[in-house]
């Protein structure tokens, strides 16, 4: 992965809907060229989709919320397909320390929150924070620079 590279997922990060022709303009390449390199982008799995940023607010979910659940490790696989089916569910990572879990939500009110943790709790012990701002939205991540230490 090279510098071009590096710049077309920079770009793209902050907005997907950026035309093939606008990439090629601001790295100096044909259109064929950079369409090229973002079919190899996407076949290596470095780029794994393009989506959408939404407003939550707008569409009616007032409540975000990040959820620790403690699973045991035999929950695992009955977990997983369960929080897979949950629509609210915007993220669910498997982390360390005294959660396994942490989820990220939305709902548009506590009620309906309250009704998915104690869903959860046939997992295990849960632990939820509301957010009420958000100072950084989620954004991408710079490619690392160092060629080098790369896998690509």
């Amino acid at each position: 992965m090279d510098k071009i590279d590096r710049k077309l997922i920079m770009l793209l990060q902050s907005n997907a809907r950026i035309s093939v022709k606008r990439l090629a303009q601001e790295v100096f390449l044909s259109a064929p060229a950079v369409s090229s390199r973002l079919e190899r982008l996407e076949k290596l799995g470095v780029i794994a989709g393009y989506t959408a940023t939404v407003d939550y607010v707008k569409l009616g979910y007032h409540i975000l919320a990040f959820i620790n659940l403690e699973v045991a490790p035999s929950e695992k696989v009955v977990f997983y397909p369960f929080i897979q089916q949950c629509p609210n569910v915007i993220e669910c990572n498997c982390i360390t320390g005294n959660y396994s879990m942490l989820i990220k939500v939305a709902f548009p009110s506590t009620i309906e929150l309250d009704t998915f943790v104690g869903q959860l709790q046939q997992f295990g012990h849960t632990q939820t924070q509301i957010v009420f701002s958000t100072p950084v939205p989620h954004r991408g991540v710079a490619p690392v620079e160092d060629a080098e230490k790369s896998p690509l």
